[in-house]
């Protein structure tokens, strides 16, 4: 052993290379083919992805020395990372009845769920939990110690009456304080609904209220929401998304400056919330330079230290959620998953896999929260600090996308704010344009979603749905309202009321929910601002599938009503060698459809394919063949299939001879490149007649 490593050098048998030798010897390989258009690659975020990134690209990046826990926070805002303490791993439960609620929150807690998630069924649509008295508080805390864990309530746009009925439970029990947050955020609920309901003054007002309340009586409680994930899920990239919630944190800081809070206040009570998209590298450092930007914000509110400590929640995306092969989504959440854990976040909400079909159940969410727990007792990534730093990648990619999202964020800025700018209608448009580009590339196979525009199995069982059943749910609250309001004392619960009119205050509104007042009687006696209500152009929230989904439907709901099995017939034409290519393609190509492709074995004549063909029904039929058969092959089959009313089809796309097959009766051609989508619904539109 000694004698073997003697004879090892390591710096002569193996020289340095430089990027430029390297290049060189690319450039060599590629005979002619530009550099540039073969291995660069372009984002959604304008972002030029190189092949290759070496120590030269990172050297003068002004965070490349940073610790973790050093000012800028890239490398998290823990000196020890998930070390000492592990990310709240957070879960929806979509449970409208408290007990049920309850049930389940137990359930979870006891098998790795280390914090308390509610969203409030604030529009009465159950879908969340009952939250409008404090009997629905002791329902869902029934022997839970709420101080054992954080909670995190979602409040839409207004939280004043929910932070007023969770403050009169804490002061029945005589707790004093809560960990968590309140996650309210009228900008975000207007960026998803369209409005605030009120305006835009008030609804500020009533949470600069609820800010000052918890600064003075649950210091640990955040109040102030800023979710990105409405964004994220209507198709944003990135750059927008860290712009935007950059922007809204300063509108926030900006109009709670104006109402007598201090920036060292305002900061420490957001709460940040983004999507997690399918772009590894680019999610992980996402939340690297989110972490910068914010950082560098606070300093020019004079807010640095621990105020400066941005808290990030993450949710993986609804937008790459799909119906189909929905088993498939359990490796896009795990993904999303270990990115957003790689970037260093706070919290994580990851999906059940049947989020887009059904109300999840008991083995969705164990799935989904089981996630969480397999990343971290398989890859140890809480033994790590910042494992993504050092890769020269990451690295530049964090810087890339800070610089690009600073320079969004200074153009809403510009617009007079993030307000303004929605008003306008700027962040919609910018993000409608990326929802645009990933829809074509979707559409094109540009990018894949595996069972839904590639890979489809037409013969998968959809999963069973379950409907809530909204009668007995309003039918059991009515009895419980009932019962509430006649042991209560009425008097007493319409003086705090009136009262409330006169102060608007959230102490007053607190004694109301202790007389056992509901949060729907305390929002009607607030002036909620109905003149100039806040209103905006929602962003829509969608999901990359759905185009391939109403295809799929289509032909299932064709089948259904005419029991016609929607047969298109592969004429593979020659031997194997021959037709196999096209034919393997063509049929991948179709089934994204829910077509029925017939594939059968090769023919010597167009008669006998076309024979074949009105064997098995078909209403339409794909050549396959090759570019030089297809000058002979093509009129013959047409000249077969007359009269036989045969949408004809084309495997390839010779161009030359495109349009003289056109003038002969191909109807249609299937390639690399084709618009997947536009080409399905035209066989679609054609055959369903």
């Amino acid at each position: 052993m000694d004698k073997l490593t003697e004879n090892i050098n390591l710096s002569k048998d193996f020289p340095e290379t430089t990027y430029e030798q390297w290049r060189e010897q690319v450039e060599k390989d590629l005979k002619g083919v530009p550099f540039e258009k073969k291995l660069i690659s372009k984002t959604y975020e304008g972002i030029d992805l190189q092949p290759i990134y070496n120590k030269e690209d990172v050297k003068d990046l002004p965070f490349i020395d940073s610790k973790p826990g050093s000012p800028d926070f890239t490398r998290g805002t823990s000196t020890s990372g998930y070390l000492k303490k592990l990310w709240n791993i957070q879960q929806y439960i979509p449970y409208s009845n408290p007990e049920d609620f309850n049930s389940a929150l137990k359930s979870d807690l006891s098998r790795g769920q280390n914090c308390i998630y509610i969203k409030p069924d604030i529009e009465n649509n159950f879908e969340g939990v009952k939250f409008d008295n404090i009997d629905d508080l002791n329902k869902i805390f029934n022997d839970i110690d709420i101080n054992a864990f954080p909670v995190f309530i979602d409040c839409g746009v207004c939280g004043f009456t929910k932070a007023a009925l969770l403050a009169a439970y804490l002061k029945e029990k005589n707790q004093s304080g809560l960990k968590g947050a309140l996650n309210i955020d009228p900008i975000g609920y207007a960026v998803s609904s369209g409005t605030m309901f009120m305006n835009s003054e008030t609804a500020i007002e009533y949470l600069a209220k609820v800010t000052k309340w918890a600064i003075e009586n649950s210091p640990e409680l955040r109040t102030i929401g800023v979710n990105t994930t409405h964004y994220n899920n209507a198709g944003a990239n990135a750059v927008q998304e860290l712009a935007f919630a950059m922007a809204t944190g300063v509108e926030y800081m900006n109009q709670f400056t104006d109402k007598g809070l201090k920036p060292e206040e305002i900061a420490p009570r957001i709460r940040f919330s983004f999507g997690v998209g399918s772009f590894y590298f680019m999610e992980v450092s996402k939340f690297r330079a989110a972490r910068i930007l914010w950082s560098r914000i606070c300093k020019a509110y004079g807010v640095e230290g621990e105020p400066a400590k941005m808290l990030i929640n993450a949710e993986t995306s609804y937008y790459n959620q799909t119906k189909l092969d929905p088993y498939v989504n359990l490796l896009r959440i795990t993904t999303e998953a270990f990115s957003a854990l790689i970037g260093g976040v706070d919290s994580l909400r990851t999906s059940p896999f049947d989020e887009a079909i059904r109300q999840s159940d008991e083995f969705s969410r164990r799935i989904a929260r089981n996630t969480q727990i397999i990343l971290n007792e398989e890859t140890h990534i809480s033994s790590l600090i910042d494992p993504a730093g050092g890769s020269y990648f990451v690295e530049h990619l964090t810087s890339e996308l800070a610089q690009a999202s600073y320079k969004l964020f200074q153009e809403i800025q510009s617009q007079g704010g993030m307000l303004e700018s929605l008003k306008k209608g700027f962040p919609q448009t910018e993000v409608e344009k990326i929802s645009s580009a990933r829809e074509k590339d979707l559409s094109k196979r540009k990018s894949i979603l595996v069972g839904t525009n590639a890979y489809a199995n037409i013969k998968e069982e959809k999963l069973e749905t379950n409907q809530t059943d909204k009668e007995s749910l309003q039918k059991n609250r009515d009895e419980v309202t009932g019962k509430i309001r006649t042991n209560r004392k009425e008097d007493k619960v319409k003086d705090k009321i009136f009262k409330l009119l006169k102060d608007k205050s959230i102490e007053t509104a607190i004694e109301a929910m202790t007389e056992g007042a509901f949060r729907e009687e305390l929002e009607l006696a607030l002036d909620s601002g109905k003149e100039g209500i806040f209103v905006i152009k929602p962003l829509k929230i969608k999901r990359g599938a759905e185009i391939f989904e109403e295809l799929r439907e289509r032909t299932l709901e064709h089948k259904t009503k005419t029991k016609d099995e929607a047969s298109i017939f592969l004429a593979t034409m020659g031997p194997v060698k021959q037709h196999k290519a096209r034919a393997d393609f063509s049929r991948g190509f179709l089934e994204t459809a829910g077509f029925n492709v017939i594939y059968a074995k090769g023919f010597d004549s167009p008669a006998e394919a076309i024979s074949e063909a009105e064997k098995h029904k078909a209403k339409a039929i794909v050549i396959c063949s090759t570019d030089e058969t297809y000058p002979e092959l093509v009129p013959e089959i047409l000249n077969s299939a007359k009269g036989k009313n045969l949408y004809v089809i084309l495997a390839g796309y010779p161009k030359e001879q495109v349009e003289t097959y056109k003038s002969l009766g191909v109807n249609e051609f299937l390639y690399l490149g084709a618009d997947v989508y536009l080409v399905n619904k035209k066989i679609q539109d054609a055959i369903f007649k």
